[in-house]
């Protein structure tokens, strides 16, 4: 039977080993594992890449949030507008620092819907958090005009869209501060966790550094409390050859997200099509079915793996109902989060592999 994986991070390993390893051994034997200018080699490639003045790596994407959350003034008893079909990350992030995730209902692509923001906009609101899931963005022209009208900030979760364009401007350059995330399961991705932030103002930049080294000036002198949040030499050099590669890895997401367009229409299932002014980079691949579990069970018994991005939204886990004693209505929300479902993408899947997992959903289509 045949074997296709969502991620094949084993198979990424072995056909880059011979080039990443030596740049391990280099860090292991200079003995500068924290605070490195391996660091900061990949901390002026990312800025370039984007297009922005500055970069700080982070030990995580959720640090990565919640330091710029910081830099941006948030505070207890703020609110931060959100959506709730993410990662846990995006609202933790808010929660750490005191302040309330206040969410948004989403539109038909699984991003924020900002014709509903101003709505939820207080005397309270403080910042506007879109999440650009799945490689896709939200709309932050409009995002921008709002949060330009009733002065607030924005920091973008970036963590699944690096790369990504909306209108030719790349994720994380539209807002105040963007933020990503270099997981082991991201298009960019370290053998550990690893995040990054990027910006360009100067003293954001300072101070978000400051406060990922202890809010130290130099080894003897602190400044303000931080954090222990920094990227270790190790993972900087993992990702400082992977950035190498990332354009490729991109182009073949595109290539796989072209060929389940080609193979799936005319089917019951929602795809995620690509607007013209888009450049989706396929984190995931997310279609809508509301034969999911069957087609869960039918694609496993055929030796293809999928997943689901996410399942509970975050306003109905017990964390957030715990602090949070509000009935929200998120019907968009949660009627997707019972129908998403991701299918294969990874650089190392073969055309005949997307066709097969294609042809197998067609065949259950057919049956059911």
């Amino acid at each position: 039977m045949k074997k296709i994986k969502r991620l094949d991070l084993g198979k990424q390993w072995i056909s880059q080993e011979k080039k990443i390893l030596p740049s391990i051994l280099k860090v292991l034997r200079s003995g500068q594992y924290v605070n490195s200018d391996i660091v900061e080699k990949l901390e002026n490639k990312i800025a370039r890449l984007n297009n922005t003045k500055y970069c700080i790596c982070t030990n995580s994407g959720t640090d990565a949030l919640t330091l710029g959350l910081h830099a941006l003034g948030i505070k207890k008893n703020d609110e931060v507008i959100t959506q709730s079909n993410s990662f846990i990350a995006s609202a933790a992030s808010i929660v750490h620092l005191g302040a309330k995730p206040v969410f948004v209902d989403i539109k038909n692509n699984q991003m924020i819907d900002e014709d509903k923001i101003q709505l939820k906009i207080t005397k309270k609101t403080k910042a506007i958090m879109p999440v650009h899931l799945t490689g896709r963005m939200a709309n932050m022209k409009i995002i921008k005009k709002i949060a330009k009208k009733n002065n607030l900030k924005i920091i973008e979760d970036c963590a699944q869209a690096i790369g990504s364009k909306y209108s030719g401007k790349y994720s994380g350059t539209y807002g105040d501060i963007g933020c990503f995330s270099a997981h082991p399961l991201k298009n960019l991705n370290a053998c550990g966790d690893g995040g990054f932030v990027i910006l360009n103002d100067k003293k954001k930049y300072e101070y978000i550094k400051k406060l990922t080294n202890h809010g130290l000036i130099d080894r003897n002198l602190c400044e303000t409390f931080g954090y222990v949040s920094r990227m270790d030499a190790i993972q900087a050099s993992i990702l400082n050859e992977r950035i190498k590669y990332l354009k490729s890895v991109i182009k073949k997401r595109r290539y796989i997200a072209k060929l389940y367009f080609e193979k799936l229409q005319k089917l019951p299932i929602d795809l995620p099509l690509e607007e013209k002014f888009e450049f989706n980079t396929y984190h995931l691949f997310v279609i809508r079915t509301k034969k999911r579990e069957k087609l869960i069970k039918y694609l496993k018994l055929k030796g293809i793996e999928t997943g689901i991005h996410y399942p509970i939204p975050i306003h109905k886990q017990q964390a957030y109902k715990n602090l949070f004693k509000n009935s929200l209505e998120l019907n968009r929300t949660e009627k997707q989060a019972k129908e998403i479902l991701s299918l294969p993408i990874n650089e190392f899947l073969k055309k005949n592999e997307i066709i097969y997992t294609c042809n197998m959903i067609k065949a259950f289509f057919n049956e059911n």
